[in-house]
C-alpha cells in the first residue's frame, strides 16, 4: 500500500493515533521475503523498522491473533480480512481516495 500509492504510512499513523508501537507478525516477514511482488522488497525492508510480533499463526490468522491479543488495530485494504477483523470487532485501518488512512467504525 505504501508504495503503491506513495503513502507516508508512518505519517498517517502518527495523524491518526499519535506515537504508538507499529506491530509486525514475524510470519509477515516471511511473506515479504517469499513474494514476487514488485514491492515486496521494499515492503520487507519497511516491516523491519517496526517491532516485530512472533507467532506461530501464519497469513491472516497472524494478523488477527495479534491484534486481539494486543487490542490493536490492524491496516489492511483486504476485503475479507476486514469483514473477519470487523466480525471480531477489531479497528480498520485502510486507504481511502489513494491518499490517506481512515479508521472505521466495526
Amino acid at each position: 500500500m505504501p508504495f503503491q500509492f506513495k503513502l507516508n504510512l508512518d505519517h498517517e499513523l502518527r495523524r491518526l493515533f499519535g506515537d504508538i508501537p507499529i506491530l509486525v507478525p514475524s510470519s509477515v516477514l516471511g511473506e515479504l521475503a517469499n513474494t514476487t511482488d514488485k514491492n515486496g522488497k521494499a515492503a520487507l525492508t519497511l516491516a523491519r523498522n517496526y517491532q516485530i510480533v512472533e507467532t506461530e499463526f501464519r497469513g491472516d490468522e497472524a494478523v488477527i491473533e495479534i491484534a486481539l491479543q494486543r487490542s490493536a488495530a490492524v491496516v489492511t485494504n483486504d476485503r475479507e480480512l476486514i469483514q473477519r477483523l470487523k466480525q471480531r470487532r477489531v479497528l480498520v485501518v485502510r486507504l481511502r481516495s489513494e491518499r490517506y488512512l481512515v479508521a472505521d467504525d466495526y
